[in-house]
């Protein structure tokens, strides 16, 4: 009998189809019920002897909530019999009611039950406990993660130990993912976790990944390329982490029509072992970035999301360094663009999100600039080769890195903020730094008419060391602002195209943020996991603010 090993996750929906993944112990078919008649099926594919269904569900009433079971070969095996929590539900939007996104990143699989947890509460966690004990109304509609869903090269206690049972530890790459059979094993600790596994089961989610997901400054430069490559363990490495991303997470951020026409997607179906079409896409992802998009839009209502690949698209030659490469750049601005008639949006809100912060503290900017421009070479070979220790040791590689992308987004913000009917708000979502903060932009002149914020929210559930805390505390400061100026003036660094100030943080902690949007007007709420004196992990909010 086919059992339910992970899932089910809840992926995409719209107003009238929804997909369900999930992982199962052997091949089978896989049947979502909704209570209102709605269905789908589809036979589980298989991927190096792991076996999954991504299961599409039509029929689905706009505006409604019905709940679903999971069933492999006819028997049901979601909810299980034991379930302490409400049934999973599938919501689909009307359109018109606005929408509720919640949003962060970095995510260190959480201990099991009764195990100490070194970095605090799971904010995931404490949203789970929420939405089951509250009304519907707390939902969100959506739930972005925006990278670090796994930690590949930060591995748990527990895996580290079943790591050892595998291989040698002593053989690199040591206490971290060597394969794809590891992979797998992060995402069952990651999203085992029976909170966590309701909370995917119930809302909607979108990701994207990050560093983490595959290694520590994944395509920071050529040169750290060109090292990890000489190694004869990162080849494995990589293709592992490209298929399992597909696998576990881009498939389901895919529309049914996307699906549909993937071929890819096509021929795992079609094939009794879909391993080796999923091998060569993923070497020729490695190899070729540019014949392979990560990236995705989702439109809810008059809210466009867009989220962006900010890892795996980037040209890293020195001499012309970019976060995107030329496709990626194109196809963002068609995304950003795209129903623009006369300067009229068609939507109210734009959400680009990208794992990595696009306006960070003005000190880290000024040095990630300066270090760009001295491994470019403005200052000699010696000064470039001191400036990739530090951009390594540093982990200098956010869009302000590639200052070429970081003013090409600027002018893209401003051309799609401005208009007689620009959208209300354009945001920019983003994690990574393992704090939260609020930054507003602003152009020379006369700027876009939307308000444009930054909006960073990570960790989910991890930490952040003392010192870390304290720089990027300094690093809005104005001697620190003082202090970037000198390095850009040493590294000859043209000004960026915009300047920025903090509206709201730092905050530190496990959290979240939220946006409400409705019509032209949204709120953001930021909220933190607290663990109570009874043990219960709760949500606490912090800050909370109009941003149109």
């Amino acid at each position: 009998m086919a059992g339910l090993r992970l899932g089910p996750l809840l992926r995409h929906t719209d107003g009238s189809s929804a997909t369900v993944w999930a992982e199962t112990s052997r091949p089978c078919t896989a049947e979502v019920r909704c209570a209102d008649g709605a269905r789908g099926t589809a036979r589980t594919f298989q991927i190096a002897g792991h076996h999954y269904a991504l299961v599409p569900v039509t029929g689905l009433t706009p505006g409604t909530a019905t709940e679903y079971e999971v069933l492999l070969d006819g028997a049901r095996v979601w909810p299980p019999p034991d379930h302490r929590f409400p049934p999973s539900v599938i919501a689909t939007p009307s359109g018109g009611d606005g929408v509720r996104v919640a949003f962060g990143s970095c995510r260190w699989a959480a201990p099991p039950a009764g195990g100490h947890d070194p970095v605090g509460p799971d904010a995931l966690d404490a949203l789970a406990g929420r939405l089951a004990a509250g009304p519907p109304g707390e939902r969100p509609d959506v739930l972005l993660l925006l990278g670090d869903q796994v930690y590949a090269d930060e591995v748990s206690d527990a895996t580290r130990r079943w790591l050892a049972g595998r291989r040698d530890p002593a053989e690199p790459p040591g206490a971290q993912v060597a394969d794809y059979e590891e992979y797998t094993h992060l995402y069952d600790e990651s999203w085992s976790d029976p909170e966590v596994r309701w909370l995917l089961s119930t809302v909607p989610s979108y990701m994207v990944f990050d560093d983490h997901d595959v290694i520590d400054d994944w395509n920071t430069s050529a040169a750290w390329l060109a090292d990890m490559r000489a190694t004869d363990w990162w080849s494995e490495r990589i293709l592992s982490g490209l298929m399992s991303y597909w696998v576990y997470q881009h498939l389901g951020n895919l529309s049914p029509a996307e699906l549909a026409a993937d071929p890819l997607y096509e021929a795992v179906l079609a094939a009794p072992d879909g391993t080796d079409a999923l091998r060569a896409f993923a070497a020729r992802a490695d190899s070729d970035p540019d014949t392979v998009r990560w990236s995705y839009r989702r439109d809810f209502g008059r809210v466009r999301l867009v989220m962006v690949d900010s890892r795996a698209a980037r040209v890293l030659a020195e001499d012309r360094r970019s976060m995107l490469d030329e496709g990626e750049a194109a196809w963002l601005r068609e995304q950003v663009l795209d129903g623009r008639d006369d300067g009229h949006s068609p939507y109210d809100h734009l959400l680009i999100g990208t794992s990595l912060p696009w306006l960070l503290p003005p000190l880290v900017h000024d040095v990630e600039a300066w270090n760009a421009s001295v491994c470019g070479g403005v200052r000699g070979e010696r000064w470039a080769r001191l400036g990739e220790r530090i951009r390594r040791g540093a982990d200098l590689e956010h869009w302000s890195a590639f200052p070429s992308s970081f003013d090409a987004l600027a002018g893209l913000i401003a051309e799609a903020g401005t208009g007689p009917g620009a959208p209300a708000t354009v945001s920019v979502l983003s994690g990574d730094v393992h704090h939260a903060y609020v930054a507003e932009p602003s152009w020379p002149g006369r700027g876009p008419g939307a308000r444009v914020a930054q909006l960073t929210c990570s960790p989910v559930h991890n930490s952040v060391p003392l010192s870390i805390r304290l720089g990027f505390r300094f690093g809005w400061s104005a001697p620190a602002r003082a202090l970037g100026r000198l390095f850009t003036r040493h590294g000859r660094c043209a000004p960026p195209a915009v300047s920025w100030r903090r509206t709201g943080g730092p905050w530190f902690g496990n959290q979240l943020m939220t946006l409400t949007l409705r019509g032209r007007s949204a709120r953001l709420r930021l909220e933190q996991a607290r663990s109570e004196r009874d043990g219960e992990t709760v949500l606490r909010t912090v800050a909370e603010r109009e941003l149109a």
